[in-house]
């Protein structure tokens, strides 16, 4: 492929140009089409709207389990045999706790994440008043992921400040009776027009390896185009013993890339976050992906282990990025032991996070 086509490739998304169907696809499967100048072209429109900063997220699994959807990616799930740590609701304090831990770490914004089909209201007023005492407290964004929502909700939620509201499509309209049959995904367009319509920003992304096809992939990616999403996660299948989705998905790290790629040209502006599974499934070429993407999580992940805060912060400063939060990269890096906590992360093996993993304040 001539230089000409990466060259056009990444006007068009500073333009903020549509890409067909044809040319997505090109992008996601041509082996015409080279990683390494099409990771450039990428880089170029990141660079143009996010320079070379990287934004950190903590995850606050704040409720494990007692989940009556059936989604089946999900350990949490009623459909789910997974082992893992279930319990109610942290008290505020906990919570609270962990958001002082998350500022102090460097995160620019601590994600909470209640299991459930969605919120009563004694609920979403005790979640508002939560958010609110975090936000009088600490100089963090806070993102709020408490399944389906109404419009009161929603208004009662901004009104307390939260910034953003996470919902993820996970996959297309047509694939989705495939992976949730408790919900439909009109359900989830609901929520995040809920949030548009309470002015708060949206988080809306897809996970990758349940069995889409590639047309999938390049829907979801413009239908969050069309949803003018703020922050779109870019999940990798983990299989989760005893989940319904257990089996290896067939993904590898050049199709991954290639994956974050396409978000990145169909929606320039957004936030790109390389979520779930960047450890099992990009493997040694996870640094390439802070080139589309322009954030990532530390810590691991909703019930799964991840890569080391050492690891994920020495590797943003091997590459030569910066990130976004009060204290500088370096400091960080020198509050952290000597990778006394690294973990490898094996293909083979998922790593379900244990009750220390997910309630560091107990």
């Amino acid at each position: 492929m001539e230089r000409r086509f990466y060259d056009e490739l990444a006007q068009t998304g500073l333009r903020g140009d549509m890409l067909s169907d044809e040319l997505s696809l090109r992008i996601l499967t041509s082996s015409t089409v080279e990683l390494l100048p099409l990771l450039d072209a990428a880089y170029q429109v990141r660079k143009k709207y996010t320079g070379k900063e990287v934004q950190l997220h903590i995850i606050n699994n704040a409720q494990n389990g007692y989940c009556p959807e059936d989604c089946h990616y999900c350990a949490q799930a009623k459909s789910s045999d997974a082992d893992i740590e279930a319990y109610p609701i942290k008290s505020d304090e906990e919570m609270l706790e962990e958001a002082k831990c998350a500022y102090e770490s460097g995160a620019f914004r601590y994600c909470m994440v209640f299991a459930g089909r969605g919120p009563s209201k004694t609920r979403v007023e005790h979640l508002a008043g939560l958010i609110g005492k975090i936000k009088s407290r600490y100089p963090i964004q806070v993102c709020l992921s408490a399944g389906l929502i109404d419009n009161e909700a929603a208004q009662t939620l901004k009104q307390a400040g939260l910034d953003r509201l996470n919902h993820n499509l996970n996959t297309s309209e047509r694939h989705y009776p495939q992976i949730c049959t408790t919900h439909t995904y009109q359900d989830r367009l609901d929520t995040l027009h809920a949030a548009q319509t309470a002015s708060i920003e949206l988080c809306a992304g897809i996970i990758v390896g349940m069995g889409e096809k590639e047309k999938d992939v390049i829907e979801v990616a413009k239908t969050l185009r069309k949803l003018e999403v703020q922050s779109i996660p870019v999940n990798f299948l983990i299989p989760i013993p005893g989940n319904a989705l257990s089996d290896a998905p067939d993904l590898n790290p050049e199709y991954c890339l290639r994956v974050l790629c396409l978000y990145r040209f169909l929606n320039p502006r957004a936030e790109i976050r390389v979520a779930a599974g960047r450890e099992v499934h990009l493997r040694s070429m996870e640094v390439m992906a802070l080139y589309p993407a322009n954030s990532l999580f530390v810590e691991g992940y909703l019930n799964t282990r991840g890569a080391s805060r050492k690891q994920t912060l020495q590797m943003i400063k091997d590459a030569g990025f910066t990130i976004k939060a009060d204290r500088a990269l370096e400091e960080l890096l020198k509050q952290e032991d000597e990778a006394k906590d690294l973990l490898t992360i094996d293909d083979s093996k998922t790593l379900l996070k244990d009750v220390k993993d997910l309630r560091p304040q107990m």
